[in-house]
């Protein structure tokens, strides 16, 4: 019999009773009658108490509006179509907006080039003016507001006055291309675009201006262009209709913003899928379900609290600058990076978490990777005294970047693996700040998310692996998609697989003790001979091998079966031969099994990626099999695809 693996860190018994969790769980069990002696039978009671457990959210986080209301839940047994809270009325702004006083809200860094800190007061002020602008322009409830920024207070300042004023934003990074910016905008018709003249990133400046110009006359819906002046103040806006420079475009408006009130549901957020598969589809977010779930998981999962400094690394194409943002309804500071991560180096982040602080550190799995690959060791170069917990989503964080975690940059962190999507802008699975951490998994499922694994017959499949579902309602399902009428697009995206549940597309395992492993996406998950296998299961033992910087997986169709093919992209100056070859096999097969042992390994230079940073198995199948890729704009580097057309070595 296997010995119970020890887990890498555990909370102190005061941290665990000083939790916002463990004070939740006090309050919800004495209202219920209930008292929870783990995290397992909280889970378990907030699942099979749906409406009741999010009404206890609703108190517990404090949520500023008309409600809960009588009714709770409407409807629960369709999925899609329950409806939480129809009677509330709210204002998302207005619930992030708590405080007035001169303790920062933002922090912010842009690379090397600006440092700027933004008080609660200031950022009252500087949303009710641009609030005022917007509204004197004739935007409105219903509108939508779309911007491509960067991560910096303007994008912030614009949600909040959108969405005080009861109209929808949307968000892209500037790196997006002109394809990119009209694939996504050009199917909602925004009224404003907001805009930026440049962005820094490794150092050097880029211009955004031409896409600007590109853009506006494709987009005839819009009446205002509203330029932030961030590489210089002073833009020059010759030839892009309708545009005014950000500053006088607010200037002389009121600084105290007005919130018009909403129903739970009203259109707060169009996200887009980030796939290769066909133009973005718009993914439509209500205000009140985004506001639970993210009070939930800021408050509950990841412990924050008011004062709290919470960072994220991230763009504003990315859901986790959505859930950064919400922060602000914990009356934390958020903070604030743009550019690269590895400008000048790779201590930037650190160097920047200890100057402001971060009581909160998210990033992505790739990034962790990275550090490692480079040698970063933190814990000898930094102090990090006030980081409590390390977050990691975009991919699956493998076991070995536990070790590096809890090796090289902090011992005592809670580290919470998550992951959810942009379609629920959101979690399924996180962190819990009162459990144990263990190597290689994410601790648990999400508080009120049904969350199991079917196998192909939809029986629950928990110990061995299977598709990722969600069984019951929870509030941040998508209001719908953008011009989906009649739902049918939503529905096949997600309700087609099982009936009356969500699928996410996540090939998954829960652990006998309640954890969660993600092997990738089911979609990509390969099947030689039969065998179904995730992809990270491949790349955490290639990960392993020094040599190999970065890898991708996939399967090929060959001689009526599926052969698994490795792309990996090596160290400066190494070339792949036959006792790299030798050990990248050996170390898949001693941890996995043959099948897992990849039929051809090919060096490539680049791999290609989404604007998010996840790599892209879908599209480079594609390629290999000579099929056309959609969407190319959702990529980072387009041009890495054709690195794989057409190979000699995939031919035999």
């Amino acid at each position: 019999m296997n010995a119970e693996p020890a887990p890498l860190w555990t909370p102190s018994a005061e941290r665990r009773a000083a939790s916002n969790l463990a004070l939740f769980a006090r309050e919800a069990g004495g209202r219920h009658g209930r008292a929870f002696a783990d995290y397992d039978q909280l889970w378990r009671w907030s699942t099979e108490n749906s409406e009741a457990f999010w009404r206890a959210v609703w108190e517990f986080g404090g949520v500023i509006g008309d409600g809960p209301g009588a009714r709770g839940l409407v409807d629960p047994g369709r999925m899609p179509g329950a409806r939480f809270f129809p009677d509330a009325r709210l204002n998302f702004a207005r619930n992030l907006l708590r405080r007035n006083d001169d303790t920062p809200a933002l922090i912010f860094w842009g690379e090397d080039k600006v440092r700027r800190t933004m008080s609660w007061r200031e950022l009252v002020a500087a949303v009710g003016r641009l609030q005022h602008a917007l509204k004197a322009v004739g935007v409105g409830v219903g509108d939508r507001v779309a911007a491509q920024m960067p991560n910096m207070p303007e994008a912030i300042i614009g949600m909040l006055a959108t969405a005080s004023l009861g109209a929808t934003w949307s968000s892209c990074s500037p790196d997006f291309g002109v394809q990119g910016v009209l694939d996504r905008f050009g199917q909602i018709e925004p009224k404003v675009l907001i805009g930026v003249d440049g962005y820094h990133y490794g150092g050097k400046t880029h211009d955004c201006l031409a896409k600007l110009r590109a853009v506006r006359p494709q987009l005839p819906s819009v009446k205002q262009v509203v330029v932030v002046g961030y590489a210089d103040p002073k833009p020059d806006l010759a030839g892009i209709a309708d545009g005014v420079r950000y500053d006088e475009f607010v200037a002389g408006k009121p600084e105290t913003p007005e919130f018009v009130a909403l129903p739970f549901d009203h259109p707060l957020y169009i996200l887009y899928s980030s796939g290769t598969t066909g133009v973005p589809k718009c993914i439509v977010h209500g205000a009140g379900g985004t506001l639970l779930q993210h009070i939930k998981e800021l408050k509950l999962h990841c412990d924050v609290k008011p004062g709290d400094r919470v960072f994220y690394f991230t763009t504003c194409s990315w859901m986790m600058w959505n859930w950064l943002v919400s922060a602000l309804a914990c009356e934390a500071t958020v903070c604030l990076y743009d550019g690269s991560p590895f400008h000048p180096d790779g201590n930037v982040l650190y160097d920047f978490a200890d100057a402001a602080g971060f009581t909160l550190f998210g990033t992505s799995a790739k990034y962790i990777d990275a550090c490692a690959k480079a040698g970063v060791e933190p814990m000898r170069t930094h102090s990090l005294k006030t980081v409590r917990a390390i977050t990691s989503t975009g991919s699956p964080l493998v076991a070995e970047s536990f070790d590096y975690v809890y090796e090289k940059i902090k011992k005592d962190v809670h580290l919470a693996s998550i992951s959810g999507g942009t379609d629920i802008v959101s979690c399924f699975v996180l962190g819990v700040p009162t459990e144990p951490v263990y190597r290689g998994e994410i601790q648990a499922r999400g508080l009120g998310m049904a969350v199991d694994v079917f196998d192909e017959n939809a029986r629950s499949a928990t110990g061995a692996k299977g598709e990722l579902v969600c069984t019951r309602p929870f509030p941040s399902m998508p209001v719908g998609f953008w011009n989906d009428p009649d739902g049918k697009k939503y529905r096949a995206a997600y309700f087609e697989r099982f009936a009356n549940v969500w699928t996410h597309g996540d090939w998954t395992e829960i652990t006998p003790r309640g954890g969660v492993i993600i092997y990738g996406r089911s979609d990509a998950v390969l099947n030689p001979g039969g065998v179904r296998i995730g992809t990270a299961e491949i790349y955490r033992q290639v990960e392993q091998v020094p040599e190999v910087l970065e890898s991708i997986v996939i399967g090929q169709d060959w001689d009526r079966d599926v052969r698994v093919v490795l792309f990996v992209k090596l160290r400066e100056g190494v070339a792949l031969d036959a006792a790299i070859e030798k050990k990248i096999k050996d170390q898949i097969r001693r941890n996995t099994t043959p099948r897992h042992v990849p039929a051809k390994i090919i060096q490539i230079t680049d791999i290609p990626r989404t604007k998010s940073g996840k790599i892209t198995e879908l599209a480079v199948r594609d390629v290999v099999h000579g099929r056309a890729v959609k969407n190319k704009e959702a990529l980072a580097n387009p041009e890495a695809l054709e690195l794989y057309r057409d190979l000699p070595q995939l031919k035999a």
